[in-house]
């Protein structure tokens, strides 16, 4: 956030207000520093008079903020704390600091900040928080458990204490912190059990989790936040008594609305819809005026497959959102955008059912402002499909983009429609003119980058897909790419080896780069572990492509039974597949 120049003078003159004593030499007088310390212990301000000198070092660091230069204001206001004694100005290089992105110095400016005003909380908190996140935890659980004895509000000390613990990177010890920081009088709050609860799933520990929270809810009978992490936790251990527990404690509690939702949701990843439909009909008899409801029995029905239920519940909603916005009392702003998200929905109901005239119809009635430029997208991307691409071309062109990022869309979008029309060299046309315009994006430059090596021009790729990671050093997606066009090619396999580790650092649960990953260790000849990558990635993605990987790596592992069986399966999703098709052939495998 930049200061404004009224803010700025606002904050000059609190600190003028209390600094009136001759300034001294605070860092090389001794005795002035111990006199300090003193008044620092006792909650006071320092003494330091405001000098022509600190107040131009405070302007030159506040202006540096309004500029963007944090790194600059942080280091100004760093070095002022520590001449001043003033508590306030380290708190401002921390505030600099966290803006930086420099965790290093907002770790030194939160530190001297929790010395110069040992009695705010926040201080102490933002210190610990700190070092906990750069794994420097040697005294923690003690330092926790010292500050909740001393705690009047032990409830606000233990959520302190908490949120510090969590941003730990080893979760496993974040836990036991968190158990050695709760002392005795800490034990009978609800809220320290759900502190151990959390921190217990963090930690991958579900069975102590759900005890914890289980604990909690003993404490609290009537805590919906015990509730729900019973629910949630106790899926995980054993999901229909949790179900039952919960639907146990909504009887007696029948307004806990997001434990219901809660409830309703977890029931639908089980596929259990006409449990779900159930529980949504008992919230709507409790609450009748609760229309959001049909919003939510609409996703439910569609989910289950009921598209003609789930239309007449949307537009039940949609007339209901109408009359609020006609209602001469209602000035809820909610009521056009909550309208839009149910033609959403009726949109994606018609595209199922594949009425797209139906579909662009509910397009043109979406009128929430800031949906309609994504709206006329995707009425382009639909005119695309019904095989009109010169009336998608116009729709695009009619845009009216207001920054570089709907620019970026629009451009992204018309090659993209191209592309699936066959037009390669069209969408390759309007990404070059695109990236000339905003040589910025890295959006653009990779899908850029990925039709030039559909059209065979590896030069062109690897000069954009480099580009790419240089303007977005953390696009798992671009060294992903690039290293799996190394490996797929059976060259460069070290520099494959470093964008690939580099991919999975990032992202280490993407199937696409678990792929990349196991056919570059097919290439170096480890079968064993690129199988181990591969069945990952077929497992969260069962596409023709990964099984033709698999496939190939379990054939010349003399596995074939499994190679013929997977390909099988692969050709039953895709059956025009080009990888898995090119596969077959070129190791001379028929599967009839």
């Amino acid at each position: 956030m930049k200061l404004s120049i009224p803010l700025l003078l606002a904050v000059v003159a609190s600190l003028s207000a209390s600094w009136s004593v001759p300034a001294q030499a605070v860092t090389d007088d001794l005795e002035y520093q111990q006199a300090e310390r003193i008044r620092l212990q006792a909650g006071e301000l320092p003494s330091v008079k405001l000098t022509a000198d600190i107040l131009y070092r405070v302007v030159a660091a506040e202006l540096s903020a309004t500029r963007g230069d944090y790194d600059m204001a942080s280091q100004t206001m760093l070095d002022l704390a520590r001449d001043t004694f003033d508590p306030r100005l380290a708190k401002r290089a921390f505030q600099f600091s966290m803006v930086a992105r420099d965790l290093s110095r907002a770790l030194a400016s939160a530190r001297l900040w929790a010395v110069l005003s040992p009695q705010d909380p926040e201080a102490v908190a933002s210190s610990l928080a700190l070092s906990a996140s750069n794994g420097q935890t040697a005294g923690l659980a003690s330092t926790l458990k010292a500050r909740i004895e001393k705690a009047d509000n032990k409830e606000q000390a233990v959520g302190q204490a908490a949120a510090i613990v969590s941003k730990m990177a080893d979760k496993r010890l974040a836990f036991e912190v968190m158990e050695q920081a709760l002392p005795e009088s800490a034990q009978e709050l609800a809220v320290a059990h759900l502190a151990l609860a959390d921190a217990a799933w963090a930690a991958l520990d579900a069975g102590r989790a759900l005890s914890e929270a289980q604990k909690a809810q003993a404490l609290e009978p009537d805590s919906e936040d015990a509730a729900q992490r019973v629910l949630e936790y106790g899926l995980k251990v054993d999901s229909d008594k949790a179900i039952r527990q919960t639907r146990s404690y909504l009887a007696k509690h029948p307004d806990r609305r997001r434990l219901q939702l809660m409830l309703v949701n977890r029931l639908v990843e089980r596929r259990e819809y006409q449990v779900a439909l159930d529980q949504v009909a008992a919230m709507r008899r409790h609450a009748p005026e609760d229309f959001d409801l049909l919003y939510t029995e609409a996703e439910v029905n569609i989910r289950a497959g009921k598209l003609d239920v789930a239309k007449g519940l949307l537009n039940d909603y949609i007339n209901v959102q109408t009359q609020r916005r006609q209602a001469i009392n209602d000035k809820a702003s909610s009521a056009i955008a909550d309208a839009s998200d149910a033609r959403l929905l009726l949109v994606q109901i018609a595209e199922k059912e594949n009425r797209l005239d139906d579909a662009i119809a509910q397009l043109d009635l979406i009128d929430d402002s800031s949906l309609r430029y994504q709206a006329e997208v995707h009425k382009a991307v639909l005119q695309a499909r019904q095989g009109d691409l010169t009336k998608a071309k116009a729709t695009i062109d009619a845009l009216k983009p207001q920054d570089d990022h709907e620019r970026t869309v629009a451009a992204l979008t018309l090659a993209s429609i191209y592309r699936e029309a066959g037009r390669t060299d069209a969408a390759v046309d309007v990404l070059t003119k695109a990236d000339q315009a905003i040589p910025g994006s890295a959006e653009i430059k990779y899908d850029l980058a990925m039709l030039q090596e559909r059209q065979g021009n590896i030069e062109g790729f690897e000069t954009l897909m480099k580009k790419v990671i240089e303007i977005d050093p953390d696009n798992a997606n671009a060294y992903n790419a690039l290293g799996y066009t190394y490996a797929d090619q059976n060259r460069l396999l070290d520099e494959a080896e470093d964008l690939l580790e580099r991919a999975l650092d990032l992202d280490p649960d993407n199937p696409y780069i678990l792929d990349s990953v196991g056919w570059y260790l097919f290439r170096v000849g480890d079968y064993e572990a690129a199988i181990e990558y591969l069945k990952r990635s077929y497992r969260q993605l069962p596409s023709a492509d990964v099984a033709a990987h698999l496939g190939e790596v379990l054939w010349v592992s003399q596995r074939r039974a499994e190679a013929r069986d997977l390909w099988k399966e692969g050709l039953e999703r895709e059956p025009d597949n080009e990888t898995l098709l090119k596969t077959l052939e070129r190791l001379g495998v028929s599967l009839k």
